[in-house]
């Protein structure tokens, strides 16, 4: 599975979010600087996370993003479709095969589909972070 750069930024400002763990927001400017993202686009980004609940947007001086949920309680899957839609199988193309075969290439890519929406379900923000080191287990 390939995903696009823009899912890509998504996922590195979410984690990015999740790690800080602060309950002070975080500004675009230094989401896009230490992500390595352009700013502009990553505005974007971050509005498109705002509308679909993962993310709050806070304004003034000390305004900026911040996850409304616990890191262990958003998934993946949230994230991507967020900014790609809805992960569905699409309609394959299908010219000149029969009705069954038809039917039953639909029916395997819809397998697939929900297999892989279960799976990116799964994973939680909180497990693509990396571990303290043993420094930060030391300061806590």
């Amino acid at each position: 599975m390939k995903l696009s750069r823009t899912v890509a930024y998504a996922v590195r400002a979410t984690l990015q979010l999740a790690k800080s763990d602060s309950a002070t927001p975080v500004p675009c400017s230094q989401l896009a600087a230490a992500g390595k993202m352009p700013e502009r686009f990553l505005l974007q980004i971050l509005r498109s996370l705002v509308t679909h609940g993962i993310l709050r947007s806070t304004r003034g001086v000390d305004g900026g993003y911040s996850l409304v949920r616990s890191p262990h309680e958003v998934s993946l899957l949230e994230v991507i479709e967020a900014i790609e839609g809805p992960l569905n199988t699409g309609e394959p193309l299908m010219e000149g095969m029969t009705a069954e075969s038809q039917s039953r290439l639909s029916e395997a890519l819809r397998a697939v589909t929900d297999q892989s929406r279960r799976q990116l379900e799964a994973i939680k923000l909180s497990q693509l972070l990396e571990p303290p080191s043993a420094a930060d287990r030391e300061r806590t």
